[in-house]
């Protein structure tokens, strides 16, 4: 069936060709932003819905420069997290401090990547990221970064086991966990020809399993934090100590996953696992995520001995794996910066959260409540938050969220709650205005 042309008396003869909407001086000028078929595009959607007869031929031309003008080169959009979740993994996770911002400005030229500026011979890439990693962490030997933490894991089993002629490594039942968006660690690991010996039950593992699994086949102790989860009531783990010292016995190298990538301790999170404190307690081998509790970039981060760190550095997989240079920059900052938002949001102070949430409040005659946080990215499994949401009807959610900028709150039990705990200061008053503008549309 052949579409019907146009005849003398259509009106869509009346649609601007392409060439016509092409010279007007604002698609020109929109040429300097958007790429020409980007901008191609946008004048065949209109056009085509003139044919259709959604919209008259006369309205193309001014919608073609008002579509020019608005169009964008990315379609990411700028939200306000307005949930009380701090590392939001559906937002990115860690919005990155302003030093690690800035990092990735200078990142967008040249840089001196993997060049010596004073010889001008060729250096060893991202050697000022490493040494930063390393300052943070003065207990690991060496450093190795990736571009996320599950590509660490997958290179650490895979150069240790199956690298070395022992593809066995021996792991609880209690920790072959899943990440999220399906993705499970186990099929993560093996998918490199790696062999799992799991040991225990999914509640209690002690270390008599894993000394009667280890075989001339053991290439690697493995312990994973399962980060999302916890099991209470009658259950029984094995310490990174006691397994830091069954594997020098035995000769083995032991990989740690601590998850969300705590350094030092913090009272906030008491129950979180460290980084010094698996290199303290034998680990050879420390991996975390950098865009979690760090609060840097999407980054694997690898921390250990000397010996185990090479052999990772070695691998061909290290090649596939390794970070850009917009991570490194970013990385770099974020360790050397006094402080992360991620950091400040979970170390708000209660007090000044309820005096921002009333003051918007008060101006709406809304409704401050008690409100519970949380760490979010898979840290700090249950830990709660406390803080304070301002309270509004439910309809103000999705009004919220498509607005610009996008205000992401919580919908709960038929309310739309706004959490200021990861909102900037300098933003509130931006709420407030979105919030007024959306009480005055539902009292008109």
């Amino acid at each position: 069936m052949t579409s019907q042309r146009p005849t003398s008396s259509d009106p869509r003869r009346a649609i601007p060709s392409t060439d016509r909407l092409l010279a007007l001086p604002e698609v020109v000028a929109a040429g300097q932003r958007l790429a020409p078929q980007v901008i191609r595009r946008l004048i065949t959607e209109l056009q085509a819905t003139a044919r259709r007869g959604e919209i008259p031929p006369e309205a193309v031309e001014p919608r073609t420069v008002e579509a020019v003008q608005t169009a964008r080169s990315s379609e990411l959009s700028t939200v306000l997290n307005a949930t009380g979740v701090v590392i939001h993994t559906n937002l990115g996770r860690a919005p990155l401090s302003n030093p690690a911002r800035q990092a990735l400005q200078t990142a967008a030229g040249y840089v001196d990547l993997e060049l010596d500026l004073d010889d001008g011979k060729r250096s060893k890439r991202g050697a000022w990221a490493q040494a930063a990693l390393l300052a943070k962490a003065p207990d690991a030997q060496d450093a190795l970064i990736v571009n996320n933490g599950a590509a660490a894991l997958s290179l650490a089993t895979t150069a240790l086991a199956v690298g070395q002629g022992s593809p066995e490594v021996i792991i609880s039942r209690g920790e072959l966990v899943e990440i999220g968006a399906g993705f499970r660690l186990p099929d993560l690991i093996t998918s490199t020809g790696t062999r799992l010996a799991e040991v225990g039950t999914t509640n209690r593992t002690t270390l008599a399993d894993y000394r009667s699994a280890i075989t001339e086949h053991t290439g690697a102790l493995l312990k994973v934090h399962p980060s999302n989860y916890w099991i209470g009531g009658f259950n029984a783990t094995v310490t990174t100590k006691q397994l830091g010292a069954l594997a020098a016995e035995k000769g083995l190298p032991l990989v740690v996953d601590v998850g969300s990538g705590l350094f030092e301790p913090d009272p906030v999170l008491p129950d979180e696992p460290t980084i010094a404190q698996a290199l303290r307690d034998g680990a050879d081998v420390v991996i975390s995520s950098g865009d979690k509790l760090l609060g840097g970039p999407q980054a694997g981060l690898i921390l250990g001995s000397k010996a185990a760190l090479h052999k990772l550095a070695k691998h061909p997989l290290a090649r596939a794996f390794r970070a850009d240079k917009f991570t490194l920059a970013a990385l770099e900052a974020t360790l050397n910066a006094p402080s992360t938002p991620v950091y400040d949001a979970l170390h708000a102070d209660i007090e000044v959260l309820y005096a921002r949430s009333s003051r918007i409040a008060e101006a709406l005659d809304a409704d401050v409540v008690p409100h519970q946080g949380r760490v979010g990215g898979g840290g700090g499994a249950g830990v709660p938050l406390a803080g304070w949401a301002v309270s509004v009807p439910e309809s103000f959610a999705r009004r919220l969220r498509t607005g610009s900028p996008a205000i992401l709150p919580r919908v709960a039990e038929g309310r739309c709650l706004l959490d200021l705990r990861c909102v900037p200061p300098g933003h509130d008053d931006v709420i407030l205005q979105r919030l007024k503008d959306l009480a005055a549309e539902d009292a008109a």
